[in-house]
């Protein structure tokens, strides 16, 4: 079974200095038709503005990953975690117990395009911690390319629960696939580029809830300027 989520169908929040698009129900964005999906509870699309950002501000028992799409973004938080993350980084924190964060973006030109995705965890009351790891577009290219695990299996990112988080950039014309094991389900969400996936075209913003498929196949057309870009989540 494919469910699409269309990007224009997300809820929309504009404030001046970030505007953002939620996937999921998220703070003032209200929508019980859309709280999570399994395992997975947020993924908000965000443009900050230069020189604003996210103020300190706390998370408790939640799997927070920040994959940055163009600018830079800044970080702090309580567990000694800081750095810039960049394109091509990912950045992974696991509030457990509770974390006090701050992101800020400060550039004076640039704008920070971002996903920020939020993980239930396999239990409450984890450590706090915090990691970050680079990963190049080449090394996406034409491939899955894991950025995040329970096990940090092929150089990912460890997480705390049985998901396994994967990028790609397909180039026009090409196509893969991915095996979903038994009881295993899918979100593909969509970051740049046409897509499609089992037959089902998707749009930039747009997301696909996937269960009852042993396969994915992913194409995208030959007659495109741009690749695809897209995040894969295989979650039980």
């Amino acid at each position: 079974m494919l469910t699409l989520r269309p990007s224009n169908a997300r809820g929309h929040l504009n404030f001046g200095w970030l505007d953002t698009y939620h996937t999921f129900s998220f703070g003032d964005y209200r929508d019980p038709a859309h709280m999570s999906f399994r395992s997975l509870r947020v993924i908000n699309e965000d443009r900050v503005d230069p020189a604003r950002g996210f103020d300190t501000h706390p998370h408790r028992d939640m799997e927070i990953i920040t994959y940055v799409v163009s600018g830079e973004l800044s970080h702090k938080d309580s567990s000694g975690g800081h750095g810039v993350i960049r394109r091509g980084d990912v950045q992974h924190m696991t509030a457990g117990s509770g974390i006090q964060h701050s992101e800020s973006n400060d550039s004076k030109s640039e704008k920070v395009h971002l996903l920020q995705i939020w993980i239930m965890p396999k239990a409450k009351g984890l450590r706090p911690g915090y990691d970050q790891k680079h990963f190049t577009d080449d090394a996406k290219r034409n491939t899955l390319l894991t950025l995040a695990s329970p096990t940090g299996r092929e150089g990912s990112l460890t997480i705390q629960q049985d998901v396994t988080l994967m990028a790609s950039i397909l180039d026009a014309g090409r196509s893969l696939s991915h095996d979903l094991g038994p009881g295993r389900h899918a979100w593909v969400q969509l970051v740049a580029g046409p897509l499609t996936v089992n037959n089902v075209p998707l749009a930039p913003g747009d997301g696909l809830a996937v269960s009852d498929e042993s396969t994915l196949a992913f194409s995208t057309p030959a007659n495109v300027s741009s690749p695809a870009e897209f995040l894969l989540f295989d979650l039980p």
